[in-house]
């Protein structure tokens, strides 16, 4: 099973390139994402968090299971909410969980893609949903979370993390 990439490994940091094969190793991958993040106990996955740079992720959080590929993210609502926020990818070096800090994110999004089979997805989501996609999307443009963070907060937490 492939193990999640931590901040400082450079795929973190490379935009992803696009799925152009649906194949089987495609869907074997995505199962292998989801089985990484349920063993991480984690809520979201992007490719490069496992060292594949390609545009896609899972997700299972608030009730809502899926995966996306070639995502798209439109901004619907965009009333600024401030939660908790986390990542696998910035662990703390001593307890190995993620390092959380409030972080701003839109109040509401429409994610659009297509499946692992090529088929379209469309979601719209508010709420955790909806932090989780925009969480996971910064993912392929190669940010993390903590790059929206103030100076100060981002210092404090890169500082714990490996």
């Amino acid at each position: 099973m492939r193990e999640i990439r931590y901040v400082g490994d450079p795929v973190l940091r490379t935009p992803a390139e696009p799925v152009t094969d649906f194949d089987r190793e495609l869907r074997r991958l995505i199962d292998e994402m989801f089985a990484v993040m349920y063993q991480a106990d984690g809520v979201g996955l992007a490719g490069p968090q496992i060292g594949v740079g390609r545009r896609l992720f899972v997700y299972d959080i608030s009730n809502r299971k899926g995966h996306v590929v070639n995502p798209e993210l439109t901004i619907d609502d965009p009333g600024e909410v401030v939660e908790e926020e986390g990542c696998l990818s910035v662990p703390g070096k001593e307890t190995g969980k993620p390092l959380y800090a409030p972080t701003v994110r839109a109040a509401g999004v429409t994610l659009r893609g297509v499946d692992k089979l090529g088929r379209p997805v469309a979601v719209k989501a508010r709420g955790m949903l909806a932090r989780c996609f925009q969480h996971e999307f910064d993912h392929l443009e190669g940010t993390l979370y903590v790059d929206r963070l103030g100076k100060d907060e981002r210092r404090k937490i890169l500082l714990q993390a490996p």
